[in-house]
């Protein structure tokens, strides 16, 4: 969601380096950040014996983090525009407030885990809770789509459609995102439920 900063500043700057300039300080806070959310999980789940309690909090922590979310909409002004040179510590920041890698969790909290589910969804689950070098590679494969898509994103606007097509077609994706974590975390939390009888 930071693909607007990345806008602002090539336009500011009236030079494309300065968008993909912004994109890679978005990526880099966001990989930080998106590290720094995975490899506890990746660390607990080591930790066989309190598996279950882990899952049961994280997915009880994905659900409060988004019904607050969901209640609480407000941003800050302050954070309306930032410098180029913060924008690696406003993308790690953000990304944790956000929850970085949350997408990435359910695979932690054992919905890859169950019989009923297909292959690829086992195979992933297999994988991720393999090693640390295999969440570092899922860390780095999220963050390259993440840019991938929001660079295509700020590009397009910065080159083609310019900000009154922004303030027009706005809509809240955070509240569609606070919404899907609710849904996630219920999801984990009921599969962890059921399995746990």
């Amino acid at each position: 969601m930071g693909w607007p900063l990345a806008v602002s500043a090539g336009l500011m700057e009236k030079s494309p380096r300065a968008l993909l300039g912004a994109l890679g300080a978005l990526s880099a806070g966001h990989l930080l950040a998106t590290f720094l959310v995975l490899l506890p999980f990746a660390l607990l789940l080591a930790l066989a014996e309190w598996q279950r309690p882990i899952q049961l909090g994280a997915s009880l922590l994905v659900i409060g983090f988004g019904a607050y979310r969901l209640i609480d909409q407000r941003h800050p002004r302050a954070l309306a525009r930032i410098p180029p040179t913060q924008l690696a510590l406003w993308s790690f920041a953000v990304a944790i407030a956000h929850g970085a890698a949350l997408m990435l969790v359910p695979i932690y909290l054992g919905l890859c885990q169950a019989a009923d589910l297909d292959a690829a969804h086992q195979a992933a689950g297999a994988l991720v809770t393999a090693n640390l070098a295999m969440a570092v590679l899922v860390s780095l494969v999220h963050v390259l789509a993440m840019v991938a898509a929001g660079g295509c994103l700020a590009w397009l606007v910065y080159r083609y459609l310019g900000l009154k097509f922004v303030s027009r077609s706005w809509f809240n994706l955070d509240a569609v995102w606070a919404a899907s974590l609710v849904l996630v975390g219920a999801a984990a939390l009921a599969f962890n439920l059921v399995s746990w009888r």
